[in-house]
Formats: structure tokens, C-alpha cells, sequence
């Protein structure tokens, strides 16, 4: 089947969830009010955790160095509004395990007030390491969920033979619009935010994939590139996990990323539109990546919307600015149902990866027994990576992690297609989630072990060629020393 002009290829796998988008597709962006305080992880992305520059009882401006990065893959963090840091701590995240993380509370002043910013206001005389190193100086990473830094992507251009851009906006999650939105909202800051990448990577070809059902997004996306012969604006089926970065490639491209390697490495780079609408801010105007689109639905949320938020903000004030829960969710979800991880409480703040707050009824969560396999293979038809789902759990519970790893344990992308297809409501990736995480502690200990050992070798070869250093300066101290003393036939002869 053709699309714009480009050809499309089906992917193995995948499934076909109900959308449950109608309750925030057609809302438009409203800004979400200040917060009282802001907690604002230092852990926001891939990589090292960013270092505090500031310090507690420091005033400070909107849009200032809060944590600088730390090494290549990091990202730095900056302040969503003026104000007060009161206290340097840890803090749970918004991850399942609630573990707490260093993070920066900071108390706004409500004046909002900005630090000088430096725009760029022509971002193509620039030259692409500038680019790249400007987008590292904001921040931006990965919006879609994934959380890379993105100037890390577009240093790739130095390693790999780059041919093509690809523009994710396929959002595939169901009950997620917050990509629809910022599309139908923000086209011509996207389509100027993929210019400026392309100079940045020095192409002259984007490919922005929407799925078939957000015909709001379609139309406005070709209307903001209708004069743009290198991007080209291609509507996608509808089907989960499409926005998968590598199976978003095969479909448009035909080719299969190899297992553990990039699609920078078949020539793709894949950005989500947020990022490329963040990078656009910050190139044009100088201003870091500090607020993000989230949309708050699900059936327990009295009324859903989709609302621009401050990093840092705690989910408790994105559900009450909502007017609150109908009834206690049955599960509440940073993401969506089918990748969205579980959060501790709503305390926990919005980082730059959360796309969505989703609050289910005890209906659409729908937890049921678990059962014994019955070995229908409906996981195997439904898996995108073409793994074998059952034999890998099966596997994972008893333990036999090496197996599961040849199986393509480390291939599992967790997009949750086996378990959402199988009759026996086996929890599917919860036991890969599980066997990844032993087999990274175990990689781990096996790595450390192996420092162990290195050190414990260059600290023996150390104290053998000090005793070796040692041993020469005396002996040649004492060689130095008998040359100085007169022989013994001198001595006798004198004594004479």
C-alpha cells in the first residue's frame, strides 16, 4: 500500500486495543496553573543523573541551570519558574518501585520571571555541532517516553551513514493525545523544529508518520509542510505497538534494525514530535525544555483534559486541576495501559518523559485470574519481535535466565501485546520485566567481580614493581657505595 507517495510495509505482530481517546482528543492544550512547590528529579532521562549547581536557600530564575550533566549520556535540568530551592533530597520517582531519588524542591514565587535568553533567530547559519550542543544546554530528550538525550541522536551523524529523519507521531498508546494535540496545536513550530534537525544532521529527508486516526494532526501537519518537498507527511495504520521506533522503520522502510543494534545504523534516526517541537523552542528562542503536554484521563478522572505542565509538578495537582477522581482507580498509570508503569502515589512529580496520567475503573482495569498456559500461541502471532512469549516465561519462572536470553529475552520491547491478547491472562511482561532485571543484576555482579579481579591484579603488578624499584635503588646504592669506598688492598697498604 502507498502513502504520500511512500510505500508502507507490515510489521509481524501486533494487536489492536481499543483507542479510548475520545475523552481528550478534541480538548485543546490549557496551561496548567503553578504549583505550590515543584519536586524536580535529577533522574529524568537515560545516563548519569545531572549535579546540582545550586544549592538550598538559592533564588532562581525560570529557565536557569538547576543540575548540569554529567558525562556523554546525561542531560541537564533546568528551573520550570522562578523562585526558592528549599531543600536538596530524596524523593520517590515516578517509577513502580517509589524509590526515591535525588531531587530539587523548588518553591515558586509566582512572578515567573525568565533568564536572559539567547535565540537563535537564524538556526541554519549555525553550524550542526552548535545544534547539537545548544540541545544538550536545554535538556531536551526523548519525549515519547523514552528519555535518550537527543543531542546524543544527532551526534550519530559523525559514526553512521544518515539518509533519512523519521518523525514519530504515530502514538499509538490508547487513552494518549498529547502528541495529537501539540500536532493539530503547534504544527509550524514541529514542521521548523524538523528543518532545524535536518541542517543539524545534514539530510535533506524527513518522514513524519501519523496513524490514519487522528485526521486532525494529518491535516494540519501536510498544511504546515505543504511547502517543504524534503518532509513528507505519511499516515500509518492504525495498530499497536506502531510507535515502536523500529517497527515505525520497518513500516516505512521495509527494513528490519537488527537485534541490540540502532536504526542509525540501517541510516534512520527516529524523533518523537515533541522533541522536535522542544528543540525548536530552544534553538529559535533559547528557551530549555521545562513544561511538557500530558494528558489526564481514564474513566476514574472526572474530567479529562490535556494540559501543559511544569516539570516537577506532583500528579495530585494535574488530577485535582481535572476536578478530581470519580472513585478510587483501580490502577493509576504514568503512560498508557498497555506500556504505562504503575505509580506508588500521587505525589510524585511529572518528568520530561510522561506523556500521560491515566486513572482506570476497576472495569477498564479489568484484572483477572491468572490461568495455566493452554499453549494457543496467540502470544507468538501477537509478538512485533516475533519471540516466542510463552517459552521465554516459561523460562523466567523457572529460573533458567541463560535460556531466556537466547530465546531474545533482551529483544522484548514490553509493549505488552502477548499478555494483552492471551486468554489465560498469564502477566506475560511482568515475568520478562522481572527476568531483564535479574539478568542485569546478575551482569552486574559479574562485572563487578570482574573489576574486582582487575584491581586486584593491577594492585599486585603495582607493589611488584615497587618491590622490583626498590630492590634496583638498593642495589645500586650499593654498588654506588663500594665504588666510592678504596679496595681492600689500598686499605691494608695504608694500614701499614
Amino acid at each position: 500500500m502507498k502513502a504520500a507517495g511512500i510505500k508502507l510495509f507490515r510489521i509481524r505482530g501486533g494487536v489492536h486495543p481499543r483507542a479510548n481517546k475520545q475523552a481528550t482528543c478534541n480538548k485543546s492544550i490549557e496551561v496548567l496553573p503553578l504549583p505550590e512547590l515543584l519536586r524536580i528529579p535529577l533522574q529524568q532521562h537515560i545516563g548519569a543523573p545531572a549535579k546540582p549547581v545550586v544549592y538550598r536557600g538559592d533564588k532562581v530564575l525560570k529557565g536557569q541551570l538547576l543540575a548540569n550533566s554529567q558525562g556523554t549520556i546525561s542531560a541537564p535540568v533546568h528551573a520550570p519558574t522562578s523562585g526558592r530551592i528549599i531543600s536538596i533530597g530524596k524523593y520517590p520517582a515516578p517509577h513502580p518501585s517509589g524509590l526515591p531519588v535525588r531531587t530539587i524542591t523548588l518553591k515558586p514565587d509566582f512572578n515567573d520571571r525568565w533568564i536572559e535568553l539567547t535565540p537563535s533567530p537564524d538556526p541554519f547559519s549555525m553550524s550542526p555541532d552548535d545544534i547539537a550542543a545548544r540541545i544538550a544546554m536545554a535538556g531536551i530528550v526523548g519525549m515519547g517516553g523514552a528519555t535518550f538525550p537527543s543531542a546524543v541522536k544527532l551526534g550519530l551523524r559523525k559514526r553512521c551513514t544518515l539518509q533519512t529523519l523519521v518523525i514519530n507521531g504515530a502514538e499509538c498508546e490508547p487513552y494518549l493525545t498529547c502528541d495529537d494535540r501539540l500536532m493539530q496545536e503547534k504544527a509550524d513550530d514541529i514542521i521548523d523544529g524538523i528543518c532545524i534537525m535536518l541542517h543539524g544532521l545534514q539530510i535533506n529527508r524527513a518522514l513524519v508518520a501519523i496513524e490514519k486516526n487522528k485526521p486532525g494532526a494529518l491535516v494540519a501537519m501536510s498544511k504546515a509542510a505543504a511547502a517543504l518537498p524534503e518532509i513528507t507527511i505519511v499516515p500509518v495504520p492504525v495498530r499497536y505497538p506502531m510507535g515502536s521506533e523500529k517497527h515505525l522503520v520497518q513500516t516505512l522502510t521495509g527494513i528490519e534494525t537488527p537485534a541490540r543494534a540502532l536504526t542509525a545504523d540501517i541510516g534512520i534516526i527516529v524523533h518523537n514530535v515533541a522533541t522536535a517541537q522542544a528543540i525548536q523552542q530552544a534553538i529559535r528562542f533559547g528557551r530549555p525544555l521545562t513544561h511538557r503536554v500530558v494528558t489526564v484521563t481514564g474513566g476514574a478522572i472526572c474530567e479529562p483534559r490535556n494540559l501543559l505542565v511544569p516539570i516537577g509538578t506532583p500528579v495530585s495537582v494535574l488530577i485535582d486541576a481535572c476536578g478530581g477522581v470519580t472513585e478510587e482507580p483501580a490502577r493509576l498509570l504514568v503512560g498508557g495501559p498497555m506500556m504505562g508503569q504503575p505509580l506508588p502515589n500521587t505525589s510524585v512529580p511529572i518528568i520530561k518523559g510522561s506523556g500521560g496520567i491515566v486513572a482506570l475503573t476497576a472495569v477498564e482495569a479489568a484484572v483477572k485470574q491468572a490461568m495455566p498456559c493452554i499453549r494457543c500461541a496467540s502470544c507468538v502471532s501477537a509478538c512485533p519481535c516475533g519471540l516466542l512469549p510463552l517459552e521465554i516465561a516459561a523460562q523466567a519462572r523457572s529460573g533458567d535466565l541463560e535460556s531466556a536470553v537466547n530465546n531474545g529475552l533482551m529483544d522484548c520491547i514490553s509493549c505488552g501485546s502477548c499478555a494483552y491478547v492471551c486468554p489465560a491472562h498469564i502477566p506475560l511482561v511482568q515475568y520478562f520485566n522481572y527476568a531483564r532485571g535479574a539478568v542485569t543484576e546478575q551482569q552486574r555482579a559479574r562485572h563487578k567481580q570482574q573489576e574486582t579481579k582487575r584491581l586486584a591484579a593491577a594492585r599486585k603488578e603495582r607493589l611488584e614493581r615497587q618491590m622490583k624499584a626498590k630492590r634496583e635503588a638498593l642495589a645500586r646504592r650499593k654498588a654506588e657505595r663500594a665504588a666510592r669506598e678504596p679496595p681492600a688492598e689500598c686499605k691494608a697498604g695504608a694500614a701499614t
